[in-house]
């Protein structure tokens, strides 16, 4: 189903709104070592959910700290309810994903790179 404009609209402002807190209070959550960025916020049609999709970097256990970043969901949420109150009329619960895209872009070039430096493409013209 397609997103309407107001949940394309409200998904903007809770993107913008969780990279800031991630960025000033991620800290307390996860220490200064891992870079955690909001890389897209899907809305549900009613706009009562927002699904947040993070990439998570400089750190090798992902999951341990996506799962510290959930165990904190209801404070992120009244961190973004103050700073989007007056854009919404009812603050969204939030959910906390893994968006391992980037991940699997480079695992996917890795992987060409390696076929092209071991001659396992083949050539466009293979002789036969």
């Amino acid at each position: 189903m397609k997103e309407s404009k107001r949940q394309r609209q409200v998904a903007e402002i809770v993107r913008r709104n969780m990279g800031v807190i991630f960025t000033q209070e991620g800290y307390y959550i996860y220490g200064s070592g891992p870079v955690v960025t909001v890389t897209e916020v899907k809305m549900t049609s009613d706009l009562g959910i927002a699904k947040i999709y993070l990439s998570i970097y400089n750190t090798e256990d992902k999951m341990s700290i996506l799962k510290m970043v959930q165990l904190e969901e209801n404070s992120l949420r009244k961190a973004l309810a103050h700073r989007i109150k007056k854009h919404v009329r009812r603050i969204p619960n939030i959910a906390i994903y893994l968006d391992e895209t980037l991940d699997e872009m480079f695992k996917v070039d890795s992987l060409f790179d390696e076929l092209h430096r071991t001659n396992q493409m083949g050539s466009s013209s293979e002789e036969e």
